[in-house]
């Protein structure tokens, strides 16, 4: 199963609750790649962790997928007690701001829920998700969004367009707390009334009026993110920002094979930064997407 990267194409903060956790009204879309998860019976538990950022992926106790997993048996007991081997093929940068750690438990709980044929509706998912982080729930609808509160209340988009993007990380992680201490105001207005999007171009016309508020302090900790922004603009992308609390940006580009011909620019230039030409998912699934997800599971 595919853990795509999720994508926060605008991130507005909006207020902060007492318990600390922060307000947030953010654009967010999902791209068609990502890291990959399998599920297998067993004689017992296993992980496995491959690929080429699994030496930078928790083991222990903190690691989203078997948290997933011990979630699900605490929830339904003998149901999803069978022993199960997860390999998780780790091919997104941790602390990067595209939800890594938060798209793999939506993978796990999907693919567990699937494996041990759980009886579960979405909004129970969706909860159960939601105790393992503010974004589980939405990397579990996995389409095009909108997300406030904590990250809980999902309006999903219907006629959102795909959106050809190449992602840029400098190979730096970066501490989302450390972020959002450095924000110098929490009380900022919301997303505007979100358009008619009919196709790329307006799409990015859009995105242009919106923000990252957690941009400004994130290049503050790490510099080279504002050369990745400007590296993907002198590629010709048409927008290019910060996603999440970084430090991967993104740039939309009108077509995919100008963005695949970006990515082979930057990668050139740039040999030591993560360079990936995808695109966002559709709401509704393409048929290049089902080959996608069909190639991945062969």
């Amino acid at each position: 199963m595919i853990a795509s990267a999720k994508v926060n194409l605008a991130l507005h903060v909006t207020g902060r609750r007492a318990d600390g956790y922060h307000l947030l009204d953010t654009l967010v879309a999902f791209s068609s790649d990502g890291d990959l998860l399998e599920a297998e019976d067993g004689s017992e538990d296993d992980f496995f962790v491959s690929g080429h950022f699994a030496a930078h992926v928790p083991i222990g106790e903190t690691n989203l997928v078997t948290r997933a997993r011990d979630l699900l048996r605490e929830k339904f007991g003998e149901a999803a007690r069978a022993p199960v081997h997860l390999h998780l093929e780790k091919n997104l940068p941790v602390a990067s701001g595209i939800g890594g750690g938060s798209a793999d438990a939506a993978a796990a709980l999907r693919l567990l829920v699937r494996h041990w044929q759980i009886d579960i509706d979405e909004a129970t998912l969706a909860r159960l998700g939601l105790s393992l982080g503010a974004d589980v729930p939405m990397c579990l609808a996995s389409k095009p969004l909108v997300a406030r509160g904590i990250g809980e209340a999902l309006e999903e988009l219907p006629h959102f367009p795909a959106l050809p993007l190449v992602l840029v990380n400098p190979n730096i992680p970066l501490s989302t707390p450390e972020v959002f201490s450095r924000l110098e105001r929490r009380e900022n207005p919301p997303l505007s009334p979100l358009g008619a999007f009919t196709d790329t171009v307006s799409a990015a016309h859009w995105l242009k009026e919106a923000r990252n508020d957690l941009e400004k302090p994130a290049c503050q900790i790490v510099p080279q993110i504002e050369e990745a922004r400007d590296a993907l603009k002198e590629a010709n992308a048409l927008f290019a920002r910060m996603s999440g609390s970084g430090a991967t940006c993104f740039g939309v580009f009108s077509t995919r094979p100008g963005a695949d011909q970006a990515a082979a620019l930057l990668q050139e230039r740039h040999p030591d930064w993560f360079v990936l030409a995808t695109e966002t998912r559709s709401p509704v699934p393409t048929q290049a997407e089902n080959a996608h997800v069909q190639h991945a599971r062969a």
